[in-house]
């Protein structure tokens, strides 16, 4: 136990104090590093997968799903994503000494804030090794230090990963040790861990409902929390149909393991006899489950489509994330039908309406509590690197410190700077 202690406190230690430095660095240096980072991601990619192997091969074992082992995977084009995203955090601006609303006051005092980084970001997650490159990507960029701490099945691939970035960061004139990877995966870890109120700032929990609810129970920092996401996306009587088709499938089939892939299909009454068969051809392709309410079940059993998983929807089937071929479908008879479905079952993540009726869609904006919501879109864009910034921290389900995808300035804080000429105050 002493040695488990250790090891996260020295490193804790280690990136607080590079927290300093790190402050400090200019933006040239750190897109230096950046674009050394994304250099030899792809330099190294022998290096990479032969540890991503490793990994994959010992989850299988292990018994883990199709979805962790998709999640865990890597490959050339998954590696070039990867260090294109890098590329790209690189040319954002960087958020650091950013003056906000500066203003001169009626005694000639000048105020205003300027945006600093936060210090030290603990991030702890499961399965994607991308996330390590992400958000010390990111942390970098912002001038925070970052402290890793990825599961047990990603360890070889996480270690071949930061070993990585750190000696970028070095090569290009920064602090190695403002990226920490914890190497030991003892869960037991991750209550020191979320103890160290003194050095670590924010954390950040990626991964499942149980690892969010213990870090949020037992983080003595503040917490940004996210994930966890039961995605609808309504058919409202004025869908384009074509149109609906093509986004419905891609929210569902274009990668069904992320937080973001749609669970839950609503139609609306009107359209369903036309729309759902379209859809269950598409979805019957690419072999997902229909676990349909009463009204969906029969219009596609009627339909007679070769090759359909077809099963009667049980209630948990709604407000559940399946995270693989599968989806929930039911059919509303209005709009406020399907408001109600999504505020009873929805988890804030992602819900997009599919309509020509721009009423319907400005009350869909309005009326949907949800992080991020779409109009006529898929739900498979919520990512930072399709928001344009680069990469992300986390898809944030909360309403506090940020929401929706997180990228640079969300992980700044700011300071307020006031700027005189000899002013007292009377």
């Amino acid at each position: 136990m002493t040695i488990e202690v250790s090891e996260v406190g020295a490193k804790g230690a280690a990136a607080r104090e590079a927290s300093r430095s790190l402050a400090r660095l200019s933006s040239t240096v750190k897109d230096r590093a950046l674009l050394g980072i994304a250099r030899d991601l792809l330099e190294h990619e022998s290096y990479v997968l032969s540890a991503n192997r490793e990994d994959i091969e010992a989850g299988r074992a292990a018994g883990l799903s199709n979805a962790v082992i998709d999640r865990l995977f890597l490959s050339h084009e998954r590696l070039e994503a990867i260090a294109n995203d890098v590329r790209k955090v690189s040319l954002l601006p960087d958020p650091v000494g950013e003056m906000i609303d500066m203003r001169t006051l009626p005694n000639a005092l000048r105020v205003g804030r300027r945006r600093v980084p936060l210090g030290v970001i603990a991030a702890i997650f499961e399965s994607r090794p991308n996330v390590t490159v992400d958000i010390a990507s990111l942390c970098l960029k912002s001038g925070n230090a970052c402290i890793l701490r990825g599961g047990k099945e990603a360890i070889r691939s996480n270690s071949a990963l930061a070993s990585i970035v750190r000696e970028a960061i070095s090569s290009a004139g920064g602090p190695p040790n403002a990226v920490q990877l914890i190497e030991n995966t003892d869960r037991a870890l991750l209550g020191e861990l979320l103890r160290m109120r003194d050095t670590i700032d924010l954390v950040v929990p990626r991964g499942g409902a149980e690892l969010i609810q213990y870090v949020a129970a037992n983080a003595t920092m503040p917490v940004l929390t996210g994930g966890i996401g039961v995605c609808h996306t309504y058919v409202d009587r004025a869908a384009n149909t074509e149109k609906a088709v093509a986004v419905v499938n891609n929210a569902k089939t274009r990668k069904y393991s992320i937080c973001n892939a749609l669970d839950t299909l609503l139609v609306h009454q009107d359209i369903a006899e036309a729309l759902l068969p379209d859809i269950a051809r598409k979805w019957s392709a690419a072999s997902v489950e229909m676990r349909c309410d009463e009204d969906a079940y029969r219009i596609l059993e009627s339909a007679g489509i070769a090759g359909l998983k077809l099963e009667h929807a049980a209630p948990d089937d709604f407000g559940h994330e399946f995270l693989a071929l599968i989806a929930s479908v039911k059919v509303v008879d209005s709009l406020d039908g399907a408001l109600e479905h999504i505020a009873r079952y929805g988890t804030g993540h992602s819900d997009a309406i599919i309509t020509e009726d721009y009423s319907a869609a400005m009350r869909f904006v309005d009326e949907v509590d949800t992080a991020v919501v779409y109009v006529n879109a898929s739900t498979q864009f919520t990512d930072g690197a399709q928001f344009g910034l680069g990469a992300e921290i986390i898809d944030s389900t909360q309403k506090t410190i940020a929401r929706g995808p997180v990228g640079l300035r969300e992980i700044t804080t700011y300071k307020w700077i006031a700027l005189g000429d000899g002013q007292i105050r009377p």
